[in-house]
C-alpha cells in the first residue's frame, strides 16, 4: 500500500497521506477539538503538545470570548510551535449510531474549516479523520462524508485553495479513505 494518494478537484490538489498531523508543513492544520478547546487525548492532545503553551492560551482566549463550540463549528488560532501558521479547531459529532444527524454535522465541520481557511487567505490545510477517535465515528462511515464535503466545497470554490490534505494515522485508515474516494458517486447537483 502506498503511503500517499493524490488527485485534483477543481484546481486544488487533494492528498491522502499516512503521517503525523503535527509535523505537516501547511498553512493550517485542523484540530479535532472538544467543545471547550482544551487539550484532550488523541489528535487534540498531540496538536496542543506540539503547539505548546501559545496554542493552548490562544484556544483558551477563544473559548472565553465565545464559549464552547458546537459540533460542526470551527474557529482559528495561531499555531504556536507547529510548522503550520494556524490551527483551525472544529468539533465533530459523537457517533450515536448514525441516525442523529451525525453525517451532516461531520460534513459541516469540514466545510466550516475550509471556509475559515479561505476567509483567512490560507492556501493549504491538513485534516485528521475528524470524530473517528474517541468520538467513535466509524472510519468507514466518516471517510465518504469527509471526502464528499471537501469535494463539494472545492467545486463550489474553484482555485480557492492549493492543497487539501488528509493526514491519516494508520495504513488501514489511509486505505479506507482511498476506497471511499474511489467509491464516491459523481454528484448530479451540488451536495449540501
Amino acid at each position: 500500500m502506498s503511503e500517499r494518494f493524490e488527485t485534483e478537484v477543481a484546481g486544488t490538489r487533494l492528498v491522502l497521506v499516512r503521517g503525523d498531523i503535527t509535523t505537516q508543513d501547511v498553512d493550517a492544520v485542523v484540530n479535532a477539538a472538544n467543545p471547550q478547546l482544551t487539550p484532550g487525548g488523541g489528535v487534540s492532545g498531540a496538536i496542543h503538545r506540539a503547539g505548546g503553551p501559545e496554542l493552548t492560551r490562544a484556544a483558551a482566549a477563544v473559548r472565553r470570548e465565545r464559549g464552547p463550540l458546537s459540533p460542526g463549528e470551527a474557529v482559528i488560532t495561531p499555531a504556536g510551535n507547529l510548522r503550520a501558521r494556524r490551527v483551525v479547531h472544529t468539533v465533530g459529532p459523537i457517533w450515536r449510531g448514525g441516525r442523529h444527524g451525525e453525517a451532516e454535522l461531520l460534513a459541516r465541520a469540514y466545510r466550516s474549516c475550509l471556509a475559515l481557511a479561505v476567509e483567512h487567505g490560507l492556501r493549504s490545510i491538513a485534516f485528521p479523520s475528524i470524530s473517528t477517535g474517541v468520538y467513535g465515528y466509524p472510519v468507514e462511515e466518516a471517510a465518504p462524508v469527509a471526502l464528499g464535503a471537501v469535494r463539494w466545497f472545492l467545486r463550489e470554490h474553484p482555485g480557492a485553495l492549493d492543497e487539501v490534505r488528509f493526514v491519516l494515522f494508520s495504513d488501514g485508515d489511509l486505505a479506507t479513505y482511498r476506497r471511499a474516494w474511489e467509491g464516491l458517486p459523481e454528484p448530479a447537483v451540488p451536495e449540501r
